[in-house]
This record gives structure tokens, C-alpha cells and sequence, in this order.
């Protein structure tokens, strides 16, 4: 099976299509120090893989002879509309096209924790607040990626399907994966450690240092017509 992932990143998903059989397997990675990593790291693999360090736009690849395209966690980094149109034409009719997401926070279940946070976010100043994904605008985001890869005219089966799950965290957790989201590393550095060490704070005094985080990984899917 000829598949090939858009932005591999660590190589999770990539250790998974190669364990099922992904022969070869493309790798479009844009991240040198990732690609390196990539390199190193899948070991003897590295015979069924094809890595190529440099945008998915960017990408020279043949038409109509993949199987299986996706993008874990990664697609958002493109412009969708025309990443979508370069997609169907690198897949065979009949391929696949798969890519999904985790939020952290679940729109659809309460959250003790996501509600102690808030406070916290509400005192960053310079409008660097969180914005709530509500139950409205996940159903506005439904909509929309249903409705971008329907437009793209190429693709039919199209669907998305929502998994539902927790993880739970101990502090030190919580905090490096906070660390990582996009509207702490815009902070000055001085901020973004006050920020951490309050959460930090919130999660051993009010949780007894372990939380639950509802987590909503949605994926969408679609057949190249």
C-alpha cells in the first residue's frame, strides 16, 4: 500500500502506517531538526520510507499513485482548500484521504479544571485570553471542514467522526503541555512562566496535584471519487 503523511512530526501516526503494512511510506516533513529526528529514530524502517524535507505545497510527488494520504495533527498548518486539490490528485480513484485533531477540552462535557482555569487566562492582559470552543462553534467547525473537502469536487464517502476520551495529568504534566500551546509561547517569557507556575498551583491545591481533561479527537475521512 502506497501512502504518504503530511507532516510526520515525532513519527507516531508514521510507526503505526508502517506496522500495517505502509509500503512505501512518504514522509513530507518541513522541519529539518524533526526530519533528523525521523531519520534516526525509525531505525531499520528507514528501508520502506521516503522522506522529503520540505512543505506539502512544495512536495514534487507523482499523480494518482497513492493509496492512503494523511495528515495527524498537521493539516491546519496548510491552506486547506488547496492542499485538498493537491491531495485528490496524488491519490488513485479509490484512495483515501484521512486527517484528524485532539482538542484539549471537550465542547460537549464539563470541566471541573477548565473552568478553574479560567480566572487565570482572564488576568493575561493584551487580549491573550483563551477562546472557549463552545458547542457552537464545534458545530461551526463541523460544518466547515465537511463543507471544504465537499467543495474541493473531487472526493465523495465523505465523513467525520468525533472520539471522546480523558487523559489524566499530573502537574509537571500539565504543565509542558501547556507550555506548548500557541497562546502561552506568544507571551513574553516572564508572563508565560507566571502563568504555569499559577496553573501548576491550581492543579496541586484544587486537584491534589492530578486532573482529568476530557479530550475530542475528531477525523475526517473521504474516498478520491
Amino acid at each position: 500500500m502506497s501512502v504518504f503523511e503530511i507532516g510526520p512530526g515525532t513519527g507516531i501516526a508514521t510507526r503505526e502506517l508502517l506496522r500495517r503494512g505502509a509500503n512505501p511510506l512518504t514522509l513530507l516533513e518541513p522541519d529539518r531538526r524533526l526530519a533528523r529526528y525521523l531519520t534516526k529514530s525509525l531505525g531499520p524502517l528507514q528501508g520502506r520510507v521516503n522522506l522529503f524535507v520540505t512543505p506539502f505545497e512544495s512536495a514534487i510527488l507523482p499523480s494518482g499513485t497513492y493509496d492512503l494520504g494523511i495528515a495527524a495533527s498537521s493539516f491546519h498548518w496548510t491552506s486547506e482548500n488547496r492542499a485538498l486539490r493537491k491531495v485528490a490528485r496524488l491519490l488513485r480513484p479509490g484512495g483515501w484521504w484521512a486527517s484528524w485533531n485532539t482538542i484539549h477540552g471537550d465542547p460537549y462535557r464539563s470541566s471541573l479544571f477548565n473552568r478553574a482555569i479560567q480566572p487565570i487566562y482572564n488576568e493575561l492582559a493584551g487580549g491573550h485570553s483563551r477562546a472557549k470552543f463552545s458547542r457552537t462553534s464545534a458545530a461551526q467547525h463541523r460544518k466547515q471542514g465537511l463543507a471544504v473537502l465537499k467543495h474541493v469536487g473531487k472526493f465523495d464517502r465523505i465523513s467525520r467522526e468525533d472520539i471522546r476520551w480523558q487523559v489524566t495529568l499530573g502537574t509537571s504534566q500539565v504543565t509542558a503541555l501547556w507550555g506548548t500551546f500557541s497562546d502561552l509561547l506568544v507571551l513574553p517569557a516572564m508572563k508565560r512562566r507566571w502563568f504555569l507556575a499559577r496553573l501548576a498551583e491550581i492543579v496541586d491545591e484544587e486537584f491534589d496535584g492530578r486532573v482529568q481533561i476530557p479530550m475530542l479527537t475528531y477525523i475526517y475521512t473521504a474516498r478520491r471519487a
